[in-house]
């Protein structure tokens, strides 16, 4: 079988497909090298969280006959929550010093608005059935104590998620796959997908089952151009803080952080002591343009790096030494997905609005037990052969991404302003997914 992309996507299908059955021939086609997208640049990470809620993956089972919606919600949900210990497990048992550590997030509330998102969000995860050890409200004392970021006035936190290397994790894991018998053939573009045919610009592979794991460069592919559009995210890292730094902002469990805003951050501390901070906030480029120029923007880095000031002043006068970006894949209907089609032996995975950390390694092992025809619960989750509706045409796609990029940097200084939730971001919600 042939899968392409080198990802964590492609990666983990072909780990799960060589331990269950070493005898498949597996190969991996990469255009660049292993990890070179998103997989090996993010923030390295790994949690629980889906881009779709529980109530839209409850109208997705329903649409799609489940007899108990709600539960395959939460199934869904259940399964994410595994995963973020089988990353773990795996990278273990293969010797994988992916730096991981299991310290939860925080989600810091800054302002009356974003408090009152949070303590809804936690309502809402207790309308589902989700208890204390799943999310929790943190008052403004427990949450400084965490992290001490400037006007915290609560938080909510979860202990699903860790904070990891992704490139040590993603190249760890190329090797890992090969040595399970899996060839990893990179710096050969693909360019177009078949039933048991891959092209590239090298020649043709043939395979019965073809898997595609290209996320943010999907719209490369020939009529795939709407599929998802690919949407930049921008990391900077300090360098690395001394102790007395460390004790005046916290993270001692290498807890991951964001708030409540409504245009994108999150951060981490690594476990050279180093602070990586990343955003949205980036524009889309029209027509799903990808090109490396992109993946830096000197105006959204400074705009990180103030936003990093303004969350911790100590950090006045600190070195960012390293900077860099890169697309992320959104579909439509900001579902992410999963599927085989049994009668092409076409399959697929992604649309991960970002959340792919963890979401590959699920989407690795529900593609295994697809391709060997097993009936398992991961195969009965609503993300699996969930089709996403195609983005509009061009330049309905620039116009209307970039102005919900726009709105939500507006909605935050609504807020800013008003001291009550924005009016505009409940406007603009429903197109945002």
């Amino acid at each position: 079988m042939a899968i392409v992309g080198a990802g964590l996507t492609g990666l983990w299908t072909a780990y799960y497909l060589a331990r269950a059955r070493p005898e498949l021939r597996v190969v991996v086609l990469e255009a660049e090298v292993a990890g070179f997208g998103a997989s090996g640049r993010n923030g390295g990470w790994c949690s629980a969280l889906f881009p779709a809620s529980l109530d839209s993956l409850a109208t997705t089972a329903a649409r799609a006959g489940a007899p108990d919606p709600r539960g395959a919600a939460l199934a869904q949900h259940t399964a994410m929550r595994e995963t973020v210990h089988e990353v773990g497990r795996v990278a273990a048992e293969e010797g994988i010093d992916a730096q991981l550590a299991r310290g939860g997030t925080i989600t810091l509330a800054r302002s009356a608005a974003q408090l009152a998102r949070a303590r809804q969000e936690v309502a809402h995860a207790r309308a589902w059935g989700r208890d204390e050890d799943d999310l929790r409200l943190l008052d403004a004392e427990a949450a400084t104590a965490m992290l001490a970021a400037t006007a915290t006035r609560g938080a909510t936190y979860t202990p699903d998620c860790a904070a990891l290397h992704p490139a040590r994790l993603v190249r760890g894991l190329a090797r890992a796959v090969e040595r399970h018998g899996v060839r990893v053939v990179e710096r050969t573009r693909v360019t177009a997908i078949a039933p048991t045919r891959v092209a590239t610009e090298r020649g043709t592979v043939r395979a019965g089952t073809v898997i595609r794991a290209t996320e943010g460069y999907t719209p490369r592919l020939p009529g795939l151009a709407r599929a998802v559009v690919p949407v930049y995210s921008l990391v900077i890292a300090t360098e690395p803080l001394p102790p007395e730094v460390w004790a005046r902002i916290g993270l001692n469990r290498r807890e991951t952080f964001a708030d409540h805003r409504h245009l994108i951050v999150y951060g981490q501390r690594t476990a050279d002591d180093r602070l990586v901070f990343g955003g949205r906030g980036a524009p889309y480029h029209f027509g799903s343009r990808v090109r490396p120029g992109f993946d830096r923007d000197e105006r959204v880095f400074a705009r990180l790096y103030a936003t990093l000031l303004n969350l911790f002043p100590v950090l006045v006068g600190t070195r960012v030494s390293h900077a860099w970006g890169g697309p992320l894949g959104i579909p439509r209907d900001w579902c992410a997905s999963v599927g085989l089609d049994p009668a092409t032996g076409l399959g697929w995975a992604g649309g991960y609005v970002g959340d792919g950390l963890s979401t590959t390694n699920l989407a690795g092992r529900t593609l295994r037990d697809l391709v060997l025809g097993e009936d398992t619960p991961l195969t009965r989750l609503p993300w699996v052969g969930h089709r996403s509706p195609a983005w509009e045409p061009e330049p309905l796609r620039w116009l209307g991404i970039n102005t919900g990029l726009r709105a939500m940097g507006l909605a935050d200084a609504e807020e800013s302003l008003t001291g009550r939730p924005s009016l505009l971001a409940r406007a603009v919600a429903p197109l945002l997914g």
